[in-house]
């Protein structure tokens, strides 16, 4: 398993892309995703922060390389280019586990 926190700034704030994320939570998981937490800074929602689980780094591959979730993310406001993608350790851990 494989734990990543994205930043991202948005265009149109936080609110498109929380409704794109939803529209498209089943195509993410079919991939191999899945969302542990997504949120906008209190003093600007066009900055965002998330934390994702993948299976594996295929499914990663899978999730960065689907170009129809990738127009979807853009439509909804993300802008792509600013994506900071970091690994979290192998020491991470869930709140209950």
């Amino acid at each position: 398993i494989m734990i990543l926190k994205l930043t991202q700034d948005l265009s149109r704030g936080f609110k498109p892309w929380k409704e794109m994320f939803f529209e498209n939570k089943a195509r993410l998981e079919s991939l191999g995703g899945r969302m542990i937490f997504a949120g906008s800074e209190a003093d600007d929602d066009n900055k965002m922060m998330v934390i994702m689980e993948f299976d594996s780094p295929e499914a990663l591959q899978a999730f960065g390389a689907d170009e129809e979730l990738k127009a979807k993310r853009a439509a909804a406001g993300a802008l792509l280019e600013t994506t900071v993608v970091t690994p979290m350790s192998n020491e991470s851990f869930f709140g209950d586990k």
